[in-house]
């Protein structure tokens, strides 16, 4: 029995229906013919270059990425700009496109809450609630016993796949954790939040100067917590092969992977 796009992305918005992404973000089916035939399918956090190739190489039928190729407005898909390129090559390989961006950000598994299991966090509930129960931007937890900074750290570099920048940490490393917020790819406008001011400590992506700055002046203070700034990419990547669990389960006859590709885009760093 044969799925069509058209079937298959009625099942992506089953799992993550777009009516709750954020009014800025723009996920969905980007490209493709509803009626093709999918018998393949690949996942990655971005659609570039490298993963565009993959997917045709790998004769996949739909390319399924957390990140929207097209979220800001555009007057031209022209094959002088790189994202008119990458589109023509799909839909000339009959490849569509499919995001599921912070539609899959809130969800009971998405990508805050799949980094809140691995570092073993219970009594797991949302930062800033859905409008769904169960479902919201970010997690925050509680580790089952206290653990020191530079442990949970340490931890982190584990979980997540190894980039250029790794796992960066303001705080003394021997302080102790009890209460964690986190919040998978760019989480610094959650930085004044109850719920994250009154953790030991906040991880998200993204943490720019004078934000982080701040924080830390606060926490200095005497409240608000220590911060861990991991890759966006690799933050976001964890999630992807629980969404591949789910397609699996419920498209048990398509080929459903996972691209290992990093698309960070940071290649290294010199220290001094």
């Amino acid at each position: 029995m044969s799925t069509t796009v058209s079937e298959f992305n009625a099942v992506v918005e089953s799992l993550w229906p777009t009516a709750f992404a954020e009014g800025w973000d723009a996920p969905g089916l980007l490209s493709g013919a509803p009626d093709d035939e999918v018998s393949r399918v690949l996942l990655a956090v971005d659609a570039v270059s490298a993963t565009v190739e993959e997917a045709v190489a790998n004769g996949a039928d739909v390319l399924l990425v957390h990140h929207p190729l097209l979220r800001r407005g555009v007057t031209t898909v022209a094959e002088t700009g790189y994202k008119g390129a990458l589109l023509a090559k799909l839909i000339r390989s009959r490849c569509a496109l499919i995001a599921a961006h912070t539609n899959a950000d809130i969800v009971d598994d998405g990508t805050s809450a799949v980094i809140a299991r691995g570092l073993g966090l219970i009594e797991q509930r949302p930062i800033v609630q859905g409008e769904r129960p169960g479902t919201g931007l970010g997690r925050v937890g509680t580790l089952p016993e206290p653990q020191p900074l530079g442990r949970i750290a340490l931890a982190l570099g584990e979980l997540l796949p190894a980039t250029a920048t790794g796992v960066r940490v303001a705080g003394d490393y021997d302080q102790l954790v009890s209460t964690v917020a986190l919040c998978g790819g760019a989480g610094d406008s959650l930085l004044s939040d109850p719920a994250v001011r009154a953790s030991d400590l906040y991880i998200t992506s993204d943490l720019r100067h004078h934000p982080a700055s701040e924080s830390r002046e606060q926490s200095l203070a005497g409240t608000g917590p220590a911060l861990i700034d991991i890759s966006h990419w690799a933050s976001e990547w964890l999630w992807l092969d629980v969404a591949a669990r789910q397609l699996r389960d419920a498209l048990p006859e398509l080929e459903v992977t996972v691209s290992d590709l990093n698309t960070d885009p940071w290649d290294f760093v010199v220290t001094q």
